[in-house]
């Protein structure tokens, strides 16, 4: 007390006047000038007179010594550097000042009207920065921060200054930003002291804390700074796993082509993120053994969601990727199979339905394809059709397009989830999980046609052939003649030989047959896999999901594309089949004059052996006729909706 009595008397002689005991000291004449124009702005350099002196400090509401400390030379590099400090603590009227009342500071209200100032001068240009921190303000009004405190209702969970030290508020990008950049793991951890306590361990908190690295990752990086809200909510988690891309993008992209990425990526927080796997303030390197996902750990935290998981779990490779050979050898070998195969099939068949398009439509305009006697004027006789299909194999290949467009709906929309459609239809659909199961019951409706077909072949097909079925003119097998026709049909498109003639089967439609035997080795084995992980991953390693997850997906781009581009044209497109749709798999018949036309050998060998009339039927009804061709219009029209969503979410990813 005595030492401070000779300070204030020393200061009294130097015309300095010192307030009571905790304040500071201002020059007189400056105390003075405030007094003699109450009504003018109070200077900084008044306030600076008491507040600028180092260890200035008073005791705060809660009984405890607050700094009032202001560096004055750091508040002049700040962005309130220019203004009064009256302009934000606009109850100081005088000098010396009241210290009794609440001091009250408005960051909203002050950055609010500025803005508003702003739009009314029409400077909102030269103000930007501005409209950005009043859209900030919007934002924290409604996070978590600005919400009534649950101890202590009379005050917010944390407002702007518990954040940002007014004083030293930097310009974004300058270098003394990241000073305050630093301390922000300091300041959140006021309250969160936990979570700092995790932090401060963890890779990040090393190279923050320990190392002064303003570029790793603080706590607003990955929760966001004005947004703020419950890591439990699904919202905020999808915002944390995006954040974690800001920084690892690499690993953010190769997550987004797994499952988990790709359900995170349509808008749903149910599935294993970011922190499920790497955990969240204590992260470590993966290597670091108290990493979850070191090699020791990693069952573990798979079990966390697949609490049957077996040790093939470990090895898969969540961040695989088809372009590093060195790091994943099996997923670069089984995507460049997947390319070849895509471009080797739709090369070959796109260029066969171009050349039959160009030579059928040439022939229609010459007239080459009319009929030769005119046959309006004739009298109308009963028109037979030919039976090429029986009820049974009619109502399987309806079952079977329904069920493979139901599997493509659900499944692109999962692949391609970054597109807007995608979200829309899983949206409508109720949710991947709701997706997922009218996925997996649609692919079982698929593989039960098949196994039903395989079966009939089996036990009555197949035990009746003798070795020349096998390679006969009704068999489905393809032959050394299949081999020729394709030939012969390429020299026709290029006018160098006539059409061939065909029997029962042609080379194309042979194709499709195999092809679903293919299909439903890669596309049915790989989903199987995929469904029961567990079982697989007792007895297989678990990169073959990495292998599993790729071949499924190229393969139904292969399949959905082919389909509603090569199948559609052969059966539907062609020039000589238009207006569409072909309805002989709706109603079983085909018109006996095309019959002859299309399969000219096998019509000419029932004729031969008289068995043609065996196989004539009355031509369908009249509303059977209309509702195949609804029906077939119908499937059509979604089947080339789909192949426009597949195309255009293919280019959107290749291009993204």
């Amino acid at each position: 007390m005595y030492l401070r009595m000779l300070a204030v008397a020393a200061a009294a002689l130097a015309g300095v006047v010192c307030l009571p005991v905790g304040g500071g000291c201002a020059r007189a004449a400056d105390v003075a000038d405030a007094k003699a124009s109450a009504s003018a702005p109070i200077d900084n350099t008044v306030c600076l007179g008491c507040h600028g002196n180092e260890g200035f400090a008073m005791p705060g509401a809660n009984g405890r010594t607050r700094s009032l400390h202001v560096v004055g030379d750091k508040f002049k590099q700040s962005v309130h550097g220019k203004r009064l400090c009256v302009e934000c603590h606009k109850d100081i009227t005088a000098i010396p000042h009241d210290k009794t009342g609440p001091l009250k500071v408005g960051c909203v209200q002050c950055h609010q009207d500025l803005w508003e100032a702003a739009k009314k001068d029409n400077k909102t240009r030269e103000f930007v920065r501005l409209g950005v921190v009043v859209e900030q303000i919007d934002h924290y009004m409604k996070s978590i921060h600005a919400r009534p405190n649950r101890e202590d209702q009379s005050r917010t969970n944390a407002t702007c200054y518990n954040c940002h030290d007014a004083h030293y508020v930097y310009p974004k990008d300058s270098p003394i930003r990241a000073d305050w950049r630093l301390g922000i793991p300091n300041a959140c951890g006021k309250c969160h002291v936990k979570q700092r306590d995790e932090y401060l361990d963890s890779v990040h908190g090393r190279q923050v804390m320990g190392n002064g690295n303003p570029a790793a990752p603080i706590c607003s990086d990955c929760h966001t700074t004005h947004d703020v809200d419950r890591p439990r909510l699904d919202s905020i988690k999808l915002v944390i796993t995006r954040n974690c891309g800001t920084c690892h993008s690499a690993s953010l992209k190769s997550y987004a082509n797994t499952y988990h990425g790709q359900v995170s990526t349509l808008g749903y927080a149910y599935t294993a993120s970011c922190f499920d796997c790497h955990g969240s303030h204590g992260i470590q390197r993966v290597r670091h053994p108290q990493s979850t996902v070191h090699r020791n750990n990693r069952l573990q935290t798979c079990q966390k969601c697949h609490q049957e998981a077996t040790p093939g779990f470990i090895t898969f490779q969540p961040h695989a990727n088809t372009h590093d050979y060195g790091r994943y050898p099996s997923m670069w070998i089984a995507s460049k199979f997947m390319i070849a195969l895509l471009l080797g099939v739709f090369a070959f068949f796109w260029t066969h339905s171009a050349l039959w398009f160009y030579r059928e439509y040439r022939d229609r305009r010459e007239g080459k394809s009319a009929p030769h006697v005119v046959t309006g004027e004739l009298p109308q006789l009963p028109v037979k059709h030919f039976s090429r299909f029986g009820p049974a194999w009619r109502i399987a290949h309806l079952a079977f397009a329904l069920s493979v467009m139901m599997l493509v709906l659900t499944g692109m929309a999962v692949l391609y989830a970054e597109t807007g459609w995608a979200k829309l239809i899983v949206g409508t659909l109720g949710g991947p999980r709701v997706a997922g199961v009218l996925h997996r019951t649609s692919a079982a409706i698929m593989l039960g046609i098949f196994f039903v077909h395989l079966v009939y072949m089996s036990i009555r097909v197949v035990p009746k052939w003798k070795l020349s079925h096998w390679f006969g003119p009704t068999s489905l097998v393809p032959n050394w003649k299949d081999l020729r026709d394709m030939l012969a049909m390429f020299k026709w498109f290029l006018g160098k030989g006539p059409r061939p003639a065909f029997d029962r089967w042609t080379y194309w439609e042979k194709f499709d047959y195999w092809a679903v035997f293919w299909g439903m080795a890669i596309i049915g084995g790989s989903g199987m896999m995929l469904v029961f992980k567990e079982a697989i991953a007792s007895v297989l390693p678990g990169w073959v999901f990495n292998i599993a997850t790729l071949v499924h997906g190229e393969e139904a781009i292969l399949a959905a594309v082919f389909l509603f581009t090569v199948h559609f044209f052969n059966n539907h497109f062609r020039p000589d089949k238009l207006p569409p749709p072909d309805i002989v798999m709706f109603t079983g018949t085909v018109a006996l004059e095309e019959f002859r036309r299309e399969h000219s050998l096998e019509y000419q060998r029932l004729v031969e052996t008289g068995e043609l009339a065996r196989h004539l039927v009355d031509a369908p009804s009249r509303p059977m006729t209309a509702g195949s061709r609804v029906l077939g219009i119908t499937l059509i029209a979604f089947g080339l909706i789909l192949l426009m969503l597949v195309v255009g979410g293919f280019l959107g990813s290749v291009s993204g």
